[in-house]
């Protein structure tokens, strides 16, 4: 990538994203969506798996998120 060009975080979404980069965003949604399942579980569940659920949630959302913004030179 020509580092002279600054680009806005819109076209930086907008922009093909790497392979590699696009089995990450998959691989965060996944463990997003396995987060969001065990926090809204609708039995009771003890408060470690809560906690865990939280992380994998936050983890899910960051690696998403991050990869999305990652482009192709």
């Amino acid at each position: 990538m020509n580092t002279d060009k600054k680009i806005t975080l819109v076209e930086r979404v907008k922009s093909p994203t790497p392979k590699f980069f696009r089995k990450i965003r998959t691989i965060g949604l996944m463990i997003g969506a396995i987060g969001g399942a065990l926090l809204a579980a609708p039995v009771a569940l003890p408060s470690v798996v809560g906690t865990i659920a939280g992380y994998l949630a936050t983890i899910g959302v960051v690696a998403s998120a991050v990869s999305q913004t990652a482009v192709r030179d």
